[in-house]
């Protein structure tokens, strides 16, 4: 072989393995590329194959990849920081009115699939290439899902859409990665080495391995939030009751109906106000309550969902009892729903109720209360560990592990997971729970401790207690006690022998609230 320096005026000669010449670079001065080989190098000009000079970086489009890929990193990491705080602060023009846990996923998924291809950003591979055209398509078939899907596209809103459409273009993005680097690298080993380089060392194939199984797992997640779209897109068709209203200076809808003609007169007949306690009121409350409509115990009540609750939207973060009571306010309003009330409520719910009552004293014409949860309650209700629990719970929501499982195993429907049984493994639901523990110490414990000072005193007042819950927790009924004395007009105070949390469930629970609520429907 010739030597590829040559003398001037002349073209350079270079062999190949299979013993041709052909002409190779001109006499000129060397460059970036032509200076790696030495004049004196062995094997007549050639680099080994294990020569760190051997290295696709040689190429300034190499390079420049490369550093686009840090750049898209770097930006999808400040995003993914938006989209991390914004679940416990909403940032302005950055709140949409879902859980905030679907995008921040995506995103996620997009930094885990940067990250990746940095660290092997040397050692292209096949199954890079197929594990990205994988994750493009299910990502393209749930950016379909979210754009197609009223509801679906109202929840995620534009920030959904760009952390989805961001996280397709970055999984396109690395599929002409690879296959650019991986032809680099065959350029510039053909150049330096003679060949094309067929062989692998251990530690490529080991990063080989590795990387396929890590893309493999981002694929798999990438498929159940892509089936868990679908599921919600089929949640989003069932009918809705009553009808949604936007408050909040029309930042988000809540769901508000009502069952019952609405008398007149002097002699108006309050109308009853459901506020559920730990889960929807159409799951819990409302069924009861419709049940002594029918039987003409009462005339009219109305029902809600809190904000993250059945068909309502979550509200910005952060979240308190105080706001929700004036979202439901608002919704009352645009109603055109006037009162009187009385507030029928359980558990949980007899917080937003205390509070919706001393907003509204000249409307409220009796509190019933259902196994009550006292403000003392609140500090277990606002504990770190609780809400690091939910927190990890809403990350993981959007895979749908629970819901795909009870939907093809457990034959759960639509109603079980927008209002029933299972509508706690709803990411909606979820971020309602963390926000109601984000500030269950310091603004609701507040705002309950105001309620308390602005109570109406002759507010008739019953409390129906569960048997179970004060009979192995001393506390519980102390504190059941102290809820007798939220007015100073207490009609009655009731204990249900056998009785749950959730006292409408047992018979006798049934029987003792429809005698105490129609006696204060009549009282009233």
């Amino acid at each position: 072989m010739v030597s590829i320096w040559g003398s001037s005026g002349r073209n350079d000669q270079r062999t190949t393995e299979d013993g041709h010449t052909h002409p190779d670079y001109q006499h000129q001065e060397p460059d970036e590329r032509t200076r790696l080989i030495s004049r004196s190098a062995p094997n007549e000009g050639y680099l080994s194959p294990d020569d760190p000079a051997v290295s696709p970086y040689n190429l300034w489009s190499v390079r420049a990849l490369r550093f686009f890929t840090c750049l898209f990193l770097a930006i999808s990491f400040v995003w993914w920081v938006f989209l991390l705080v914004s679940i416990f602060v909403s940032p302005p023009l950055m709140y949409n009115r879902g859980s905030g846990f679907t995008d921040f996923s995506y995103t996620t998924l997009t930094v885990g699939n940067l990250i990746v291809s940095l660290l092997f950003f040397t050692i292209p591979s096949k199954p890079m290439i197929m594990w990205n055209s994988v994750l493009a398509l299910f990502l393209l078939v749930g950016m379909i899902i979210i754009v197609a899907v009223p509801r679906i596209r109202l929840e995620e809103g534009w920030v959904g859409i760009a952390s989805i459409v961001w996280a397709i273009l970055i999984s396109i993005y690395n599929i002409a990665q690879v296959y650019f680097v991986e032809k680099g690298k065959e350029e510039e080993e053909e150049r330096l080495t003679g060949r094309v380089e067929t062989r692998r060392s251990l530690f490529e194939w080991v990063s080989v391995l590795v990387e396929t199984i890590v893309l493999g797992v981002i694929a798999l997640v990438t498929i159940l939030l892509t089936a868990t779209l679908i599921l919600r897109a089929r949640d989003s068709s069932l009918e809705v009751p009553g009808k949604r209203y936007l408050v909040n200076n029309e930042k988000y809808e809540v769901h508000l109906a009502c069952v019952g003609s609405i008398t007149t007169g002097d002699n108006k007949t309050p109308t009853i106000l459901l506020e559920a306690g730990e889960t929807p009121a159409e799951h819990a409350l409302q069924p009861f309550i419709h049940n002594t409509y029918r039987n003409g115990t009462i005339d009219r009540y109305c029902y809600w969902d809190r904000p993250g609750f059945g068909w309502s939207d979550n509200a910005p973060s952060p979240h308190s009892a105080g706001m929700a009571a004036d979202a439901l306010s608002e919704a009352l309003a645009l109603a055109g729903e006037e009162g009187p009330w009385i507030l029928v409520s359980a558990g949980v719910g007899s917080i937003y109720s205390r509070i919706f009552a001393s907003r509204h004293i000249h409307d409220i014409k009796g509190l019933f209360m259902i196994d009550p949860t006292h403000e003392d309650q609140l500090q277990q209700i606002g504990k770190a560990g609780r809400g690091f629990v939910l927190w990890g719970r809403g990350i993981i929501s959007p895979l749908g592990l629970d819901r795909l499982a009870g939907a093809i195993f457990k034959g759960r429907t639509r109603e079980d997971r927008v209002y029933g049984k299972v509508s706690y493994q709803n990411g909606k639901y979820i971020k309602a729970k963390l926000q109601e523990n984000l500030v269950a110490e310091s603004m609701t414990s507040s705002e309950v401790a105001s309620a308390k000072n602005i109570q109406t005193p002759e507010t008739p007042l019953v409390v129906v207690s569960s048997g179970v819950e004060v009979r192995k927790n001393e506390k519980w009924a102390k504190q059941q006690e102290e809820m007798t004395k939220v007015t100073d007009n207490l009609v009655s105070w009731d204990v249900v022998k056998g009785a749950g949390h959730e006292v409408w469930r047992s018979w006798e629970g049934k029987k003792v609230l429809e005698r105490r609520l129609g006696e204060l429907v009549k009282q009233a």
